[in-house]
């Protein structure tokens, strides 16, 4: 075949031939039937037949791409019109005019030849057999099926398009006038992907539409019949109750979920007899989830000055919390402005645990946030919490079911963001009847508390919005997976000074009014607040310094009732009538200089202490006994302070006698691993005979070698050593970074000796002269 064919033109006005289809064209046109007599008469016949070029007209113009067909066959329909079966070959690009026989249209037309098919190609021909596929069979056309998974040919495949329904006349003629295989599979691609969307959307619409009316006639159908049998029955008009909470349902603003989960109960409850319990249960259940604030939040505050104006309205010292409560306001506020912390979506993350002794502020800190950021609070207290249902909710099965804490709290807020402490996390045990803290571990996932799932509702409810914090006096009392979902910030208690701000501007004020006084009635000094807070209390909170005012103030209150003149003024000299002799003096002042006495500090529920170790010896079988409850860690630390005297030549006697160690207020368990360097000092100051100095008091684990070890609690440690009275405080020199931590105030009052030898202990803590040792 030469290049350049000269062939006939056969315009089509409404189809397009493509190459591969066979399509019968009615001659009722002249230029078709002037085309296919040319084809005839113009000796164009080889081995497939007589050929023309299928030529698409559209909107009368002609298309540059045509179809070198052939004549299969020339006949009549059964109506006795003229036709022509044609079948397409490959494309042409048509040139110029020509002359020919006839009266059809000739002209020059090069035949197109395509490019080898690239991997891409492939792929696309892949893919969108599998898509053309997927289409015929909701079509069940199987033979149709057969033919296009049986093409193995790119350019065939994009070809046989030319039989798709869905695509009009101008998709067909821009395949076409397409060239390039590649570029033909990825238009068809586009369409059909187009169509497949469409047909589905349609589809779907259908489909609920038809379901829609079928639900809505057969409820209708039901609820006529189960009136009628209502009536039979002689149960009275269930309009009353049950049509009133489908009512409320749709009237109420509830979570598509809810809505749907809700008004299947309604539908339970109208099929069910009124003297059923299931009803009963039933009509809980929907007051309950009508009752729960699905759609109401409250709107944040972003004011971050007025915000740290209301923490320091609220609480005196306390500045590192404080600052890490703005930290987090300020980090909160700017997600919701970006839109970040969105109904449904993954909160902040940060859960807030307010860790510290009792009375230091931990409770009324999470009123003050809620109140900074114009939320509601709510408190769960989990003190003794042992059961998993309490967290969950019961399951409706149960008599007397109800939800659980976290959907109450919810509940009684009266919005989806309210601020929910978790009051005393570190109290939450278990036993046989589940593990609470398990339950939590969901509530405080920020990944899962979008769809907290309560037994007793059966529905998503999403906690991602809500403000957890949670308050505890031990953190190592905590479970280690719960505590891993929680930020911990301590709360190590207050100085003299805080204490005694706090009464005058917080407890003062009100426990005046508690006492059914007036502030003109009583005046207290700044001396006496402060020997109450000194001498009266000793604590790391303020909780003791309050009941001290209102033991004052009730007494005030008999004064004035006995015709005191108001105001009466507390001072100094006149505390020991209204609150007796002071119960504390500075731990200086209660020693006495004896060998084998040393001051030790821990860290307790209640916050940092003063803790003494007392060592002696006496005649009898050498040995070691130990007494006070101690743990084996500082059993432990006994042992090593002794086997490290010995090594140095520093024990002197202490092999040949029998050693007493002993902690005091022995009816308390104590265990630690701070407490090597105190137990070392005692040791060495009963071998040398030299008292430790009483103004001394120090922390830190030892080693065999004498190195002193870091420690925890540094911060609440000085803090007591500055209540107990004491000058100097020797702390691991490793921990001197946490000093940055301690208020200057008391970091002023005190000498701090970091140290890392336990030689530096003794040099320090004891006294340079040695003085006999009195026999027991």
């Amino acid at each position: 075949m030469s290049d350049v064919l000269t062939l006939p033109v056969l315009p089509l006005d409404d189809a397009v031939v493509l190459p591969g289809m066979v399509v019968p064209v009615r001659l009722d046109a002249p230029d078709t039937r002037a085309a296919v007599d040319a084809a005839s008469a113009g000796e164009q016949e080889n081995d497939d037949g007589r050929r023309v070029l299928v030529v698409p007209r559209i909107d009368g113009r002609y298309g540059s791409v045509g179809v070198v067909s052939v004549l299969e066959q020339i006949g009549r329909l059964p109506n006795g019109e003229q036709a022509a079966v044609v079948r397409g070959e490959r494309r042409a690009r048509i040139g110029s005019g020509v002359g020919g026989p006839g009266a059809a249209l000739w002209v020059e037309a090069e035949p197109l030849t395509e490019a080898e098919p690239t991997g891409r190609t492939h792929e696309l021909a892949k893919e969108y057999k599998a898509l053309v596929v997927g289409i015929l069979q909701q079509r069940g056309a199987w033979q149709v099926i057969d033919s296009v998974q049986q093409t193995s040919d790119p350019g065939l495949l994009a070809d046989l398009a030319g039989w798709a329904s869905w695509l009009d006349v101008a998709h067909k003629a821009e395949l076409l006038a397409e060239t390039d295989v590649t570029a033909r599979l990825e238009k068809l691609l586009e369409w059909t992907k187009e169509h497949v969307a469409e047909q589905e959307v349609s589809e779907k619409i259908s489909n609920d539409v038809r379901e829609g009316m079928e639900r809505q006639q057969r409820e209708f159908l039901l609820r006529q019949q189960l009136a009628a049998i209502r009536k039979e029955l002689g149960e009275g008009d269930p309009d009353a109750a049950d049509d009133d909470y489908r009512a409320k349902i749709e009237a109420a603003d509830l979570p598509e979920n809810v809505r749907k989960a809700a008004l299947t109960e309604v539908g339970k409850m109208e099929r069910a007899s009124d003297q059923s319990p299931e009803s009963g249960w039933i009509r809980t259940w929907l007051d309950t989830v009508l009752d729960i604030p699905w759609t109401t939040t409250t709107l944040d505050s972003d004011d971050l000055v007025e915000s740290r104006r209301i923490l320091d309205a609220d609480h005196a010292g306390l500045d590192d919390v404080k600052e890490r409560l703005i930290e987090f306001l300020a980090v909160r506020s700017r997600r919701t402005r970006k839109g970040l912390d969105t109904v449904g979506g993954r909160g902040s993350g940060a859960v807030l645990s307010l860790v510290g002794p009792p009375g230091v502020g931990k409770t009324s800190l999470g009123e003050s946030v809620a109140r900074s950021l114009g939320r509601k609070f709510v408190r769960v207290a989990l003190g003794g919490v042992r059961d998993e249902a309490e967290i969950r909710g019961h399951r409706r099965t149960y008599v007397g079911a109800l939800p659980g804490r976290i959907v109450r709290a919810i509940r009684e807020a009266g919005s989806m963001n309210p601020v929910v402490l978790l009051d005393e996390i570190d109290k939450v045990g278990s036993d046989f009847r589940g593990d609470p803290t398990a339950a939590l571990l969901e509530v405080l996932d920020p990944a899962q508390n979008h769809t907290f799932r309560d037994h007793y509702l059966e529905v998503d409810l999403d906690l991602s919005n809500v403000l957890f914090l949670a308050t505890a006096n031990d953190v190592s009392a905590i479970p280690g997976p719960l505590a891993d979902r929680m930020e911990v910030v301590t709360l190590d208690g207050y100085t003299e000074p805080e204490k005694v701000a706090i009464a005058r501007d917080h407890l003062l004020p009100r426990q005046i009014t508690s006492a059914g006084l007036e502030p003109a009635d009583v005046e207290f000094t700044d001396v006496a607040l402060s020997m109450i807070a000194a001498e009266y209390t000793r604590e790391a909170g303020v909780r003791q310094l309050e009941r001290g005012l209102a033991k004052v103030l009730r007494k005030v209150a008999v004064e004035l009732d006995a015709g005191t003149d108001a105001p009466v003024t507390v001072d100094a000299n006149s505390l020991v009538g209204y609150l007796g002799r002071p119960k504390f003096t500075p731990e200086t002042a209660e020693r006495t200089s004896v060998p084998g006495v040393a001051t030790g500090l821990a860290v307790t529920g209640a916050g940092g202490d003063v803790l003494f170790i007392e060592a002696t010896a006496m005649d009898g079988e050498p040995g070691l006994q130990i007494t006070g409850q101690l743990g084996e860690v500082m059993t432990e630390s006994v042992s090593i302070a002794l086997s490290y005297l010995r090594s140095k030549g520093l024990a002197g006697d202490l092999a040949q006698r029998k050693l007493h160690v002993h902690v005091p207020a022995g009816a308390v368990p104590k265990d630690g691993p701070s407490a090597g360097v105190t137990m070392t000092t005692a040791l060495a100051s009963l071998a040398s005979g030299r008292p430790v100095r009483s103004s001394v008091g120090m922390t830190g684990e030892v080693t065999l070698q004498g190195k002193v070890l870091p420690i925890g609690g540094v911060k609440q440690k000085l803090l007591a050593a500055h209540r107990a009275g004491l000058t100097d405080v020797i702390i691991p020199k490793r921990n001197e970074p946490d000093l940055d931590d301690v208020p200057e105030s008391v970091r002023s009052e005190l000498r701090v000796h970091p140290v890392a030898d336990v030689a530096e202990v003794l040099e320090i803590a004891l006294e340079p002269v040695a003085v006999e040792q009195h026999a027991a």
